[in-house]
């Protein structure tokens, strides 16, 4: 792995975890719609594995500031190794939107329940987080994506120029 890979995945990891405490509560879990910006960001720059790690990283942080939950490990890795799989896969930034809302919103919500159960102590059915963790999801995805499109409008506005 390159210098300017390591750099770039560091920053997400940063970033996600200085934002932590912009998380909003919802049935026992903390939404952050940042996380699943930053997973859309890092499976297209970096893969879905480099994703993953970033997921993991900021949620193993957050926990450690106390500004997150047991619930940020599915809610957030889920979804950047499916959106790093649908990118990979096909290149085109909407799978990895797609990717990172199905990923989060449906395997990682399911995936937070036995752990809202047996760490959270929380009396919750199976589906409780499909909801929350689909918009916070789809609200990073698409931030995400005007992020990514800012380059592509800078060069047709300088190119527009000459």
């Amino acid at each position: 792995m390159q210098v300017k890979q390591l750099t770039g995945i560091a920053l997400l990891v940063a970033v996600g975890s200085l934002t932590g405490f912009l998380s909003m509560p919802l049935l026992g879990a903390r939404l952050f719609p940042i996380q699943h910006a930053i997973n859309v960001l890092a499976a297209v720059r970096f893969g879905p594995v480099a994703a993953v790690t970033v997921a993991f990283a900021v949620a193993v942080l957050r926990n450690a500031l106390g500004i997150g939950t047991v619930l940020a490990f599915p809610g957030g890795m889920f979804g950047a190794l499916i959106a790093g799989v649908l990118y990979r896969m096909s290149g085109r930034v909407p799978f990895a939107v797609l990717g990172e809302v199905l990923g989060t919103g449906v395997l990682g919500a399911l995936a937070a329940f036995p752990l809202a159960r047996l760490v959270l102590g929380r009396d919750v059915l199976a589906y409780t987080y499909i909801i929350p963790f689909t918009l916070s999801s789809a609200a990073g995805a698409l931030v995400a994506t005007a992020i990514l499109r800012v380059p592509a409008l800078l060069a047709a506005k300088q190119e527009a120029r000459e």
